[in-house]
């Protein structure tokens, strides 16, 4: 009788267990559809209408962390690139009681139990040095690139006659100049180019006009296609003609703008920010280091005159394979005769060091502006741009 009982006892045993099972799935059911969009996590204070103290300053960053930003120090220690901006950035936001800062963070996709995919986007928004907004959201996958960035940026933006000074920070990977995949790790097959950039742009300043300053930092940014593409909406740009170690800039400038700016001259502000960036950057690595500060209106008349030339290289490319773009390079705009003129050094102020290794430890001059050659060509001598060199 004994061994009939057991087996009767362990299934009455085993009820209780079942009915949890039902009810955790149950509750997962109910919570799946909350995953909205525009699904807020945490809200730590509302916003005051008649506040006493508006923004003086506006930023609005984007951190691209959808890719490989692993690295090591020269003592083994691991780092990942993008959270270390992050970090940068949250104490701008928190040191800057007289601005409104906007902080995007493009993480890779996630699954919650394996099928159920989860919010690929993090933001958070700032008020006076406190944090007012904490939500996840979608990020797009089609046009408009950063449809959703935009509106989140729209329902939280002050609204008040004060002139302010504004500012866009982007941290990534080379953005491609042609429409290319792979930027994404998480979507592979997804597109994305500096067209892409400047439509998200157009949205963020769709009531605003240009930005004061724009930080790209990226590599090979300081090309004049990315210049032309992203300038009108920008009044100066901070770029990288050439590889920048990690997409990394030294944000502690932009720490307490209420004595850094109060003069609210940004072109200065710009030229002592990548001074900063560019002290620190050489300090702790060897190869190249190039920052260029570009006044945008002032860089037009350069970019109107190479303008055919450089959609001319990119058009011939646009057709070419894997392996047969694989034989052009990027160089010094100043290494092609065709992009040496007089305008060329316009409006544009550069911090240059050549690498302490390899080919370009000779080259001691850089333009400003960043092109492509065939490596077939990389041999014959470089010609030094006449001046406008720090």
């Amino acid at each position: 009788m004994s061994t009939l009982r057991e087996p009767h006892n362990r299934l009455w045993k085993g009820i209780p267990y079942a009915v949890l099972f039902v009810s955790t799935c149950a509750a997962l059911l109910l919570w799946l559809p909350s995953c909205s969009p525009s699904l807020s996590i945490h809200r730590t204070a509302p916003l005051v209408e008649n506040d006493s103290l508006p923004p003086e300053y506006s930023i609005v960053c984007i951190i691209h962390g959808d890719n490989d930003y692993l690295y090591h120090d020269t003592i083994g220690r691991e780092y990942i690139a993008d959270a270390e901006v992050l970090a940068e950035v949250k104490k701008v936001a928190q040191q800057n009681p007289r601005a409104e800062v906007f902080i995007f963070r493009q993480i890779p996709r996630r699954h919650f139990l394996f099928f159920f995919p989860l919010h690929d986007g993090e933001f958070s928004y700032y008020r006076n040095g406190l944090l007012v907004a904490h939500e996840l959201y979608w990020r797009d996958q089609d046009h408009p690139r950063f449809g959703h960035e935009v509106e989140l940026y729209s329902r939280f933006h002050a609204d008040n006659q004060r002139e302010r000074v504004s500012m866009f920070l982007y941290f990534g990977h080379e953005i491609p100049e042609m429409e290319v995949a792979g930027y994404d790790a998480s979507y592979p097959d997804r597109m994305f180019s500096v067209h892409d950039l400047a439509d998200g742009l157009k949205g963020f300043t769709r009531d605003s006009g240009r930005f004061n300053l724009f930080v790209l930092a990226t590599c090979y940014g300081g090309t004049p296609y990315t210049v032309g593409a992203l300038g009108p909406f920008a009044r100066t740009m901070i770029a990288s003609p050439g590889n920048l170690h990690l997409s990394y800039f030294d944000l502690r400038l932009l720490e307490h703008l209420d004595h850094r700016l109060q003069d609210k001259d940004v072109p200065a502000f710009a030229a002592r920010f990548a001074r900063q960036a560019f002290h620190r950057l050489i300090s702790g690595i060897q190869t190249e280091v190039s920052i260029a500060v570009y006044d945008v209106d002032r860089v037009q008349e350069f970019l109107h005159s190479v303008h055919k030339d450089y959609d001319h290289t990119l058009t011939l490319w646009k057709g070419e394979t894997g392996s047969s773009m694989a034989a052009n390079e990027h160089c010094d705009c100043a290494d092609l005769p065709a992009y040496v003129m007089p305008t060329m050094h316009n409006g544009v102020e550069i911090f240059y060091r050549p690498a302490r290794f390899g080919r370009s430890t000779n080259k001691q001059n850089h333009s400003g502006w960043e092109c492509w050659m065939d490596k077939g060509r990389r041999d014959e001598p470089l010609q030094a741009p006449e001046s406008g060199i720090k």
